[in-house]
């Protein structure tokens, strides 16, 4: 396929990008449930009179419907981005890529979505809906498996994206850590709650804070219907977690002044799951929070990362060369800055 790419290229240029351009229109489409023309213009940074053009045409092949409340996918426009989706990949260079990042960190697979997730919501939800697909395959073995969860933005989406299954149905959600504090919408416990409601399966909470003294944590670990929600989280066989910048996670997470210099100094450059890695993938720092430690991590089946983003490519870096990942879904920004660290 990469040589037919290569030949399309060289042959047909303008065909390659009426066929990118509405391949963005009508995944946006899909995204989107139900868009009006105009938001959807503004959104892919296309005129209204283009936009009408492009979607007239698409009417017309059967892959939308435009009713009064917008416009949204048919079952055939979905099959067919589906299908088109290795040959997309081929043509924006990211199958080369995605086995780069798979050879250079020792990964089972990698999925990158066109884009940045830092400048386009749509592309966010992209990554929901790959990080939701890897779900569904990852659990095909394990009907009743226990699946850890972490908070924000990107395991938001990946919820929202979660529709029932009869592989999805049997599963138990649990958050991998305590998450009080945060925005309610992107607190582990809510997304937990959230992917069983929307998969027909079941959930636990952990209603405790994201980050504790030593005394409370000591006392809390005591309380026989926390020890009961840990050993169910330490059940888990698959963890789906995001990645995130260190000094932003820090200080969103309300960490103290004092130890967010001493993360500066040390070189903190990631977190995930309450621990700080520097640039090399190092642990430097934990915070005291209860819920899944690497250890757990680590004798896990499958560990599902799933960010994206210009900003974080950095830190997907440093938290892939600790080298407990299994799969990494990522968007094309993320992926450059991650292929130039290697």
């Amino acid at each position: 396929m990469r040589r037919i790419v290569e030949i399309q290229k060289q042959l047909l240029p303008d065909v390659l990008e009426t066929l990118r351009k509405r391949h963005v229109v009508l995944q946006h489409i899909m995204l989107s449930g139900s868009v009006g023309r105009r938001t959807l213009a503004s959104s892919i940074g296309m005129t209204e009179r283009v936009l009408r053009a492009e979607t007239e045409l698409l009417k017309s092949q059967g892959l939308i419907e435009i009713e009064q409340a917008g416009m949204r996918i048919s079952e055939t426009g979905k099959q067919l981005l589906a299908d088109m989706e290795p040959f997309m990949k081929e043509l924006l260079g990211l199958t080369e890529l995605e086995e780069k990042l798979r050879t250079a960190f020792g990964l089972r697979q990698v999925i990158i979505v066109p884009g940045d997730s830092d400048d386009s919501p749509h592309v966010k939800l992209e990554l929901g809906r790959a990080g939701a697909h890897m779900l569904r395959r990852s659990t095909e073995a394990a009907k009743h498996a226990v699946v850890a969860v972490t908070g924000g933005s990107t395991m938001a989406a990946v919820a929202s994206q979660l529709t029932a299954s009869g592989t999805l149905k049997g599963l138990l959600f649990v958050p991998a850590r305590g998450g009080l504090g945060e925005s309610v919408e992107l607190q582990a416990n809510t997304i937990a709650s959230t992917m069983a409601k929307k998969t027909g399966g079941q959930y636990r909470l952990l209603h405790v804070p994201d980050h504790l003294s030593e005394e409370a944590y000591q006392s809390l670990i005591q309380e026989p219907g926390i020890q009961e929600v840990l050993a169910d989280i330490r059940k888990a066989s698959i963890v789906l977690h995001g990645i995130g910048e260190a000094k932003v996670m820090a200080r969103r997470r309300r960490v103290d002044a004092r130890v967010i210099e001493d993360l500066e100094r040390e070189g903190a450059n990631a977190e995930a799951f309450g621990y700080y890695f520097d640039r090399k993938g190092q642990v430097i720092h934990k915070m005291p929070t209860l819920g899944l430690r690497l250890e757990d991590i680590k004798s896990m089946d499958t560990v599902i990362a799933v960010a994206g983003g210009t900003s974080k490519g950095e830190a997907i870096a440093a938290v892939l060369r600790y080298g407990h990942e299994d799969i990494l879904i990522t968007d094309e920004a993320a992926a450059q800055q991650i292929a130039e660290w290697i």
